[in-house]
């Protein structure tokens, strides 16, 4: 009886342990979908440097008084449009005025002692002359002789002092009439008012703005360059130009003038671009160039392999057992039909082509022929 109850207690764990390993159920294949694949791939390209700059006015000119005297007028506002000799303010001209009216004075006092001058000289030259007759035939004395030619000579002498102090008076007037012209402010050229820094009643001082005025015409870009890269700048190159908010698209500039001097804060060089006539484009925007900077290496994958996730860019990634994996991916530019990829992907994955709007993640994906 022992021997049968020891012979179950050795069977039982056996029988437990053989039970335990068992076959166990089959791992659940992955579901299968068909779909274009497509792959990605590297490839060298021009790298653009992009800088943004100011878009200016070929020519601008800034306005101020020669001369100090408060403002009378203000005949412009910003935004107006002014033509070449335009009047654009004045100034208060009474004291110019005044002194233009004493000059004139001045210079019509010295012509009548001019006149009167000219007188005694033709009297004198014409005594002087009989004066002579006589002296030839010895009806004067030397003496009295002597006395009419120095007259003669003192007469001519005042004439010239007096011509001396006549073209001084004129000079005095053409310049009372300069600085009464100080006082009307006129556009240079014709062109744009854009900016207004003064109201009647101000106090001008020579340098101080007043108003400024750009040329119509052609703008150019103002642009910084970094020294490093400097050297790759010529003038005539042409340099593609993107500005936001006109709807031109991208627009081609040309460098017409590198500025030799660097700053010597940003170690960097100003470089302006002219631009082409664009109705939307004004001075004063924003504006970006790229310039070449050398070879980069990017990876590029087909447009039609990104998909929309809300705001996110996703591809549908195939692992090693042609699993496809949703990855999230930051785009770079355009390039034809395929687009860059920042991050998130690296070349030679394969992809599935024109995903749509089917969840693809977790599924085995076959190549459709």
């Amino acid at each position: 009886m022992k021997a049968t109850v020891s012979s179950f207690l050795i069977l039982t764990p056996v029988l437990l342990l053989g039970c335990s390993h068992g076959v166990q159920p089959a791992q659940q294949a992955p579901p299968t979908a068909q779909a274009q694949l497509v792959k990605s791939v590297e490839r060298q390209a021009p790298q653009a440097i992009r800088m943004t700059g100011t878009v200016h006015a070929k020519q601008t000119a800034v306005i101020s008084a020669q001369v100090p005297g408060s403002i009378r007028q203000v005949l412009v506002q910003a935004g107006d449009r002014v033509r070449a000799g335009q009047l654009l303010a004045t100034l208060d001209d009474a004291a110019m005025r005044s002194e233009l009216n004493r000059a004139s004075a001045a210079q019509s006092a010295v012509e009548k002692q001019q006149m009167a001058a000219q007188s005694n000289a033709l009297l004198a030259a014409g005594t002087l002359a009989r004066y002579q007759m006589l002296k030839d035939q010895k009806s004067v004395s030397p003496q009295e002789f002597d006395e009419v030619q120095k007259r003669s000579e003192a007469a001519g002498l005042q004439l010239q002092s007096l011509q001396a102090q006549s073209d001084e008076a004129k000079a005095a007037v053409a310049g009372a009439r300069t600085q009464l012209g100080y006082a009307q402010l006129r556009a240079p050229f014709a062109g744009i008012v854009t900016a207004r820094m003064a109201d009647p009643g101000t106090l001008a001082t020579p340098g101080t703005p007043l108003l400024q005025i750009d040329r119509d015409g052609p703008l150019q870009l103002y642009t910084s360059v970094d020294e490093s890269m400097i050297g790759t700048v010529r003038l005539g190159m042409k340099i593609p130009v993107s500005v936001d908010g006109i709807g031109t698209g991208e627009i081609t500039g040309t460098v017409a003038q590198i500025v030799p001097a660097a700053d010597p804060t940003s170690r960097s060089f100003q470089v302006k671009l002219d631009l082409p006539s664009a109705p939307a484009l004004r001075a004063g925007i924003y504006a970006t160039a790229s310039f070449p900077g050398g070879m980069r290496a990017m990876i590029l994958a087909p447009q039609s392999a990104v998909v929309m996730r809300g705001s996110l860019a996703c591809v549908y990634a195939l692992d090693q057992n042609g699993v496809a994996q949703l990855r999230y991916v930051t785009l770079g530019n355009r390039h034809g039909d395929q687009v860059e990829i920042l991050s998130g992907l690296a070349a030679g994955e394969t992809l599935v082509d024109n995903p749509g709007d089917r969840d693809l993640s977790g599924k085995r994906i076959e190549a459709q022929l």
